[in-house]
C-alpha cells in the first residue's frame, strides 16, 4: 500500500472508527432488506448452456412432437394391484392428480386399451379399459405385462407396480418467449438485427427472465401438491415419485435442507475452534463478526441482482465463509504476534502496523483466489458464470469488510493486556519446520512420489453425472430410482431422432395393390376419399419395418431401459395381426380408424409425417454398473448410423440426458483444461508481487502439486467429476494460493534479518505458519460435520474442501520451504546455520 494511500485509509479506519461502522451498517441495513429476495433455483433446466446447438434443436423437437414435461408416479400397493378395491383407490388418486393445476394428462393402466381378442382390423373407438364391468382383470393383466408399449412403463413384469405418467401443461408463454427470443438471438448473431429487433431482444429477455423465475416457482409448488396428494395413499401403498423435474426439485430440497441443518452446526464447531486457538471472546467474536456482514452483504448482492443460486453455486455462503476466516485469522494472529515479541506503547501503532503489514499479502491472495474463481466465467453456462462472479465480488467484499471492520472495532477495543507468551513455537508446525530439516532433499523425492501417484490418479478420473450416486441407499429418492430402473425402465431419458429415407417406387405398388384389394374383401367401403387423408400414405411396410428394426437395436443395449417409440406400436399391430406382418394398405386403415385419445399417446409424440421423421425416446437404467452416459450417447448416436446406414445428418440425439451431458463435457474443458491457464495467470501475479521469475516457478510447483493431488484422490476413489464436483479445481487452487503467498511474503521480509534460509524457516513456521495452521484447522473442523449429510455431494464437498486445506498447509509448510533451502531465489546465506 502506498504511502498517501496508506495515510487516507489510517486517518479514516483508526482515526474515525466510529464513521467507519456506521458506514457499514448502513451498507448491511440496505443489503439485508435485499436478502429476503434471495432464491434458489429449482427449474430442471437452470444448468443448460444456454448458446447450446442442441438445446435449441431440443426445443424444436419438443415444439414438434408436443412433448412436455412430466414425472412418473410408481405405486405398488400392499393387495393386489388388479383387485377392484385397489383399482378403485387407483382411481381416486388419478383424479386427485388431474385436480391439481397444470396437471393435463394422467396415463395409467386405468386408461389403457385392453383388446382382448379383438382383431387388427377391429380396433375402433369403443375400445375397453380396466373400468369397465365387462373386463377380465386377469387377462388384462396378462395382456398389459405383454404388451410393447405399456409393459415396463404403466405396469412393471411382475404386475405388483403401476406407472402413473403425470403430464404438466405446456406453458406457451413460456415457450413463445423462449421462440421469440431464439429467433431474435440467430438475427443478432448473424448481425441482421435492427435496432427495433434488438430494443425487442432486450425486452423479450427481461420479460422472460422474470417470467421464468415465476415458472420455476409454480413448477415447485405443483411438485409440493403431487407429493402432498401422494401422501394421502402411503397407507395402503409404497409409492415413489420420479422424473426430471422431480430430481431437480428434490436436489434443491436436499441443498436447503443441508443449509438449514449443519449451517448451525458449522458454526458451532468453528466458534469451538477459535475458542480452543484463542481462549479470548474478542478472537473469536471478531472473525464471526466480519463473515455475517460479508454473507450478509453478498445474499443482499444476491438478491437485488436476482441472481439464483443452483445447487452447483450452493456452497458459496461456506467458501466466503473459509476467504473471511482465513483473513480474520492472519490479522488476529499477526496483531498478537507483534504484540508478544515487539514492545508498543501506544495501541494504535500496534494495531496500524499490524493491518497494514498484511495487506499486501492478503490483497494479493484475495487476487490470486478471484483469479481461480473466474475461470468458472468461462463455461458458458450462465449459474456457473453467476457463480464464478458472485465468489469474485465475494472475494473483494471479504477483503473490504476484513480490512475495515476489524480494525475499526479493534480501535474502539480497550488493549487486549492479557498475557502471550514470546514463545511462539506450535507442536505441528514446529514438527514440520523439523521434519522438512531433518528429511532435507527427500522432501523433494517424497513429493515427486505423490505427484506421480497423484497423476495416476488423475488417469483415472472419470467425467460422469449420475444422479443417483448423489444419494445414500437409505433415502427415499435412492430407493424410488432404483425401483424405477428395476421395474418401470428408468426414470431420465434421451430421444434419437430418425430422418426417414423418402418412399421409393415400392411404397406405391404396396399401397395401391392392398387398396384395390380391400375393395374387392369389402375393406373399401365407406372408406373413400373422404375417409383416407393424405397422412396414411405415409405409413408404408418398408417404414414401419426399419422404426422397428430401431426400436429393437435400442431396446438391446443393456444399459437402456424402456424405449418408446412408433415400433412398439408396429410390435402390437403384428401381434394384434396374428404375428403377421401388417402392409401399407391396412396400416393406412389403422390410421384412420386409431382412436383419437391414443394418437395422442402413442402416434403424435413419435411420428411426424410432415417432416418424414421418427422419435425414438429412450430411458436410461440411472443404477447400471460401469454406466458412461456419454460413451452410451457417442455410442447409439453412431450405431443407428452404421447399423442402418443413415448419414450423419438424419440422426440426432437430444433431450435432457443430452443436454446435462453437454454442460459436464463443457465444464470439464472449461475447467480442467484451462486449470494450466489459470496456473500461468497466478504465477505472473507471483511474479509481480514477488518480483522473482524463480520464487513465482517455486511457488506455484506446491500449488499444481495439491490441485492434482485433489483431483487424483478423486480418481482413486472412483469419485466422478460431475456438475456437482467440477468446481473442486477452483477451489483447490483457491485455498492453496493463500498459505503459499503469505509464507512466501513472510519468508522474503525475514530472510534479510536470519541471513540463513533454515533459521529462516524455523521463524516462519512458528509465526505466519501459526495463522496458516489456525486458519485450516478452524475450517477443517467445521466442515468435517458436513459428512453426516444424506446428500452425497455436500459431503464430498466438505472432505475434498477439508482436504484441499491440508494438503495446501502442508505443502506450504514443507515443500515449499524445502525449494527455498534448495534453490535459494533469494541469494547466497550471510549467515551459517546454528
Amino acid at each position: 500500500m502506498s504511502s498517501s494511500i496508506a495515510k487516507l485509509y489510517s486517518d479514516v479506519v483508526f482515526k474515525k472508527p466510529r464513521l467507519v461502522i456506521a458506514g457499514l451498517l448502513v451498507v448491511v441495513a440496505f443489503f439485508a432488506w435485499h436478502a429476503q429476495y434471495f432464491r434458489l433455483d429449482a427449474s430442471a433446466d437452470s444448468l443448460l448452456l444456454e448458446n447450446d446447438p442442441d438445446l435449441e434443436f431440443s426445443r424444436q423437437i419438443n415444439n414438434r412432437y408436443g412433448t412436455s414435461d412430466s414425472v412418473t408416479v410408481a405405486y405398488t400397493p400392499d393387495g393386489d394391484l388388479f383387485d377392484p378395491a385397489e383399482l378403485e383407490i387407483l382411481t381416486r388418486l388419478r383424479e386427485d392428480l388431474l385436480s391439481i393445476e397444470r396437471v393435463e394428462s394422467v396415463d395409467s393402466i386405468l386408461n389403457v386399451p385392453i383388446f382382448g381378442d379383438t382383431p387388427l382390423t377391429g380396433i375402433s373407438e369403443d375400445y375397453l379399459t380396466l373400468l369397465d364391468p365387462e373386463t377380465d382383470l386377469a387377462a388384462a393383466r396378462e395382456e398389459i405385462i405383454s404388451s410393447p408399449i405399456f409393459r415396463n412403463a404403466l405396469l412393471s413384469p411382475d404386475g405388483e407396480t403401476a406407472g402413473m405418467q403425470v403430464g404438466f401443461a405446456i406453458d406457451e408463454k413460456a415457450r413463445s418467449l423462449v421462440n421469440r427470443r431464439t429467433e431474435l438471438r440467430g438475427l443478432a448473431r448473424d448481425g441482421e438485427v435492427t435496432p427495433e429487433q434488438q430494443a425487442e431482444l432486450v425486452a423479450v429477455e427481461e420479460e422472460y427472465a422474470v417470467y421464468s423465475v415465476q415458472a420455476a416457482d409454480r413448477q415447485h409448488e405443483m411438485i409440493g401438491e403431487i407429493r402432498a396428494t401422494l401422501d394421502r395413499y402411503r397407507d395402503g401403498a409404497e409409492i415413489y415419485l420420479g422424473g426430471a423435474p422431480m430430481i431437480a426439485d428434490d436436489l434443491v430440497t436436499f441443498v436447503q435442507g443441508d443449509l438449514s441443518t449443519f449451517s448451525s452446526a458449522v458454526v458451532l464447531l468453528i466458534i469451538f475452534a477459535l475458542g480452543l486457538i484463542f481462549r479470548k471472546i474478542r478472537w473469536v467474536a471478531m472473525p464471526l463478526m466480519c463473515c455475517a456482514v460479508a454473507g450478509t452483504i453478498m445474499v443482499g448482492v444476491l438478491g437485488l441482482m436476482d441472481w439464483r443460486v443452483t445447487v452447483v453455486s450452493s456452497n458459496f455462503i461456506s467458501l466466503l465463509l473459509i476467504i473471511t476466516i482465513s483473513l480474520t485469522v492472519h490479522l488476529t494472529v499477526r496483531y498478537r504476534e507483534l504484540r508478544a515479541t515487539r514492545h508498543y506503547g501506544d495501541h494504535d501503532k500496534l494495531l496500524s502496523h499490524a493491518v497494514l503489514s498484511m495487506f499486501r499479502p492478503c490483497l494479493y491472495t484475495a487476487l490470486t483466489t478471484a483469479v481461480a474463481f473466474g475461470s468458472l466465467i468461462v463455461s458458458g453456462i450462465l449459474p456457473i458464470i453467476t457463480f464464478g462472479w458472485m465468489m469474485m465480488m465475494g472475494v473483494v467484499t471479504a477483503l473490504v469488510v476484513a480490512f475495515t471492520l476489524f480494525p475499526s472495532i479493534m480501535s474502539l477495543l480497550k488493549k487486549d493486556e492479557s498475557q502471550v507468551s514470546a514463545n511462539l513455537r506450535l507442536n505441528l508446525t514446529d514438527f514440520l519446520a523439523r521434519a522438512t530439516d531433518k528429511l532435507k532433499t527427500n522432501v523433494l523425492v517424497l513429493y515427486g512420489l505423490i505427484l506421480l501417484f497423484s497423476l495416476i490418479g488423475l488417469s483415472k478420473l472419470r467425467v460422469e453425472n449420475s444422479f443417483i450416486d448423489y444419494f445414500r441407499e437409505s433415502t427415499e429418492i435412492y430407493q424410488g430410482m432404483s425401483l424405477f430402473d428395476e421395474k418401470l425402465g428408468g426414470t431420465l431419458s434421451f430421444d434419437v431422432v430418425v430422418n426417414l429415407p423418402e418412399a421409393g417406387d415400392g411404397f406405391g405398388d404396396d399401397f395401391d395393390d392392398g387398396f384395390d384389394d380391400g375393395f374387392d374383401d369389402g375393406f373399401g367401403d365407406g372408406f373413400g376419399d373422404s375417409d383416407v387423408n393424405s397422412d396414411a400414405y405415409w405409413f408404408t411396410a418398408p417404414k414401419m419395418e426399419q422404426i422397428q428394426a430401431i426400436h429393437e437395436y435400442l431396446d438391446a443395449d443393456p444399459q437402456t431401459g424402456k424405449v418408446l417409440s412408433f415400433g412398439a406400436i408396429v410390435q402390437l399391430a403384428e401381434a394384434l395381426n396374428g404375428n403377421q406382418e401388417v402392409d401399407g394398405f391396412l396400416w393406412a386403415i389403422l390410421y384412420n380408424r386409431i382412436p383419437e385419445a391414443l394418437k395422442d399417446t402413442v402416434l403424435n409424440p413419435f411420428i411426424s409425417v410432415a417432416d418424414n421423421q421418427t422419435r425414438f425416446n429412450v430411458r436410461v437404467i440411472e443404477s447400471a454398473p460401469d454406466l458412461n452416459r456419454n460413451e452410451l450417447l457417442q455410442r447409439i448416436e453412431r450405431g443407428v448410423e452404421e447399423e442402418f446406414g443413415f448419414a450423419e445428418e438424419d440422426v440426432r440425439i437430444t433431450g435432457i440426458l443430452v443436454m446435462y451431458n453437454n454442460v459436464l463435457q463443457s465444464l470439464f474443458q472449461s475447467q480442467i483444461l484451462t486449470l494450466g491457464v489459470v496456473m500461468l495467470t497466478i504465477m505472473l501475479m507471483f511474479l509481480t508481487l514477488f518480483r522473482s521469475f524463480s520464487i513465482a516457478v517455486l511457488c506455484i510447483i506446491p500449488n499444481a502439486i495439491a490441485a492434482a493431488f485433489v483431483l487424483g484422490i478423486m480418481g482413486w476413489l472412483n469419485i466422478p467429476l460431475d456438475i456437482m464436483t467440477i468446481t473442486i479445481a477452483a477451489i483447490s487452487v483457491g485455498i492453496g494460493v493463500d498459505n503459499t503467498i503469505h509464507y512466501m511474503h513472510r519468508f522474503k521480509r525475514e530472510f534479510p534479518r536470519f541471513g540463513n534460509y533454515r533459521q529462516t524457516m524455523f521463524f516462519c513456521h512458528n509465526s505466519i505458519g501459526r495463522a496458516m495452521y489456525f486458519t485450516s484447522m478452524t475450517i477443517v473442523a467445521g466442515f468435517s460435520i458436513l459428512a453426516l449429510s444424506n446428500f452425497i455431494p455436500t459431503i464430498v464437498f466438505g472432505l475434498l474442501t477439508s482436504l484441499a486445506m491440508l494438503v495446501a498447509l502442508t505443502g506450504s509448510l514443507t515443500l515449499l520451504p524445502q525449494l527455498l533451502i534448495t534453490f535459494k531465489p533469494l541469494g547466497i546465506e550471510t549467515h551459517t546455520s546454528s
